[in-house]
């Protein structure tokens, strides 16, 4: 029996609403202006955990990642004959990467400094809960806690 092997269509696939080029487009321009708005609020020293951003730059990715999968699998061809109309997707998607190459620095300095806090108040707390201990790290008891040969009166 033998194989064969369909190669994909190179004719146009018709597209339906939401699939056209301008709609990429204004999906695009929303992604960068999310990304860009979160990217100002990390400069400004916004915890990481705290970011109002993080599901719409998911719903926005999902959308994305969609026309990516679409047009790598040709259900949507972005073929125009608008040599301006591609010149600006390829700039926008040039935009979306600087903003999200900003945007991955700017979140893992945002969770650096979110571990550093950790860090401190959990110094903090042993330093705290040391000096409070009956025992010091050798297991004697410390001086400041024993009270040998105080007579408390009532």
């Amino acid at each position: 029996m033998e194989m064969m092997y369909q190669t994909p269509s190179r004719q146009e696939v018709p597209v339906s609403p939401g699939d056209s080029i301008e709609d990429l487009l204004k999906l695009i321009d929303a992604l960068i202006a999310v990304v860009s708005e979160e990217n100002a609020a990390l400069a400004k020293g916004l915890p990481a955990s705290q970011s109002r951003h993080t599901q719409m730059k998911i719903q926005l990715g999902d959308q994305f990642e969609k026309w990516v999968i679409d047009v790598s699998m040709r259900k949507v061809l972005l073929c125009s004959p608008n040599r301006a109309l591609q010149e600006r997707v390829l700039q926008r998607i040039g935009s979306l990467s600087v903003a999200m190459d900003e945007n991955v620095i700017r979140l893992r300095a945002a969770i650096a400094a979110s571990q550093r806090r950790i860090d401190a108040v959990m110094a903090a707390l042993r330093e705290q809960m040391s000096e409070s201990s009956p025992y010091n790290a050798t297991g004697r008891i410390n001086a400041h806690s024993a009270c040998y040969g105080i007579k408390i009166q009532i």
